[in-house]
Order: C-alpha cells, then sequence, then structure tokens
C-alpha cells in the first residue's frame, strides 16, 4: 500500500525543482575537483579500476557503457599519463588486463578529498536547522539512489 500524499506536494513540481538542483550540486563537485585534469569518462574508469580491481577492454567498455574502440582511447590517455598500466591476464595469455597505477590511485584520492573538502566548507555554512533537515533527508537520498 501505497503512502496518501498531501494535497499540497506536487510530484510534478518537487521533479522540476530537485533535478536542476541535483544537476547544480553535481557540476559544482565536479568543478571543485580540477576536472579539467580528467574528462568524466577518464574519471569512471579511473574509479571503476579502483572499486572493480583489473579489467580488460572490453570488460571496462561494457561496465561503462561504450563501444570498446572509445574505451582504447580513454585508456590510452590514462596509460600515457601514467595512471594505468597493461598486465598479461593470469589465465589467458591472449588478453590484457589495465591496472590503476599508485598515479592514477593518488589522482583519485585529490580529486576525492577536493570534492570532499568543497563539501565540508559548503556545509559548514548551513545554520543547525538547515544542517539537521539535510542529515535527516540523507536516508531518502540513498533509497531514491539505489532504485
Amino acid at each position: 500500500m501505497t503512502p496518501t500524499r498531501p494535497p499540497d506536494l506536487s510530484l510534478d513540481l518537487i521533479v522540476a525543482e530537485l533535478m536542476p538542483a541535483i544537476g547544480q550540486l553535481v557540476r559544482k563537485l565536479r568543478s571543485e575537483a580540477h576536472s579539467s585534469e580528467f574528462n568524466l569518462s577518464e574519471a569512471s574508469v579511473l574509479g571503476r579500476l579502483e572499486r572493480d580491481g583489473p579489467m580488460t577492454t572490453a570488460d571496462l567498455a561494457r561496465a561503462e557503457s561504450m563501444r570498446p574502440q572509445s574505451m582504447k582511447s580513454i585508456l590510452s590517455i590514462l596509460e600515457e599519463q601514467g595512471c594505468v598500466e597493461r598486465k598479461p591476464h593470469p589465465t589467458d595469455g591472449r588478453q590484457i588486463l589495465f591496472v590503476l597505477t599508485s598515479k592514477g590511485l593518488e589522482a583519485r584520492r585529490q580529486r576525492s578529498m577536493a570534492k570532499r573538502d568543497w563539501l565540508v566548507e559548503a556545509l559548514a555554512k548551513l545554520d543547525p536547522t538547515e544542517l539537521r533537515t539535510l542529515a535527516a533527508a540523507l536516508p531518502i537520498i540513498r533509497r531514491l539512489g539505489g532504485s
């Protein structure tokens, strides 16, 4: 049974306000992370390698929903920058795995810290009531992100 929504809470109005607000926050976080160093696809590949470990070009392309040719270009750039390196596949000598290097891991760490530092600073400017409201909304935001 779905809960009854009060008549003054229009889902269309909430969505119309929430979507651009979330988009603005995400863009701000990206800009604070010195995103000129990596584009969104490159940063995503580094994050995937950090989370999931070594992967082939084809596996990365599937995971990132892109063509293998596009993934090859991204990996080439990241390899040139020293953020990823090639390793032989342990069971299939025909395949190559891409692995995050210490330089790539450090770049991810710095990017993450820049976002975190900006967000801490931004949250520190909120008054206590706003901070409590935001904290109370976290479970809802997590649930929306998981659906």
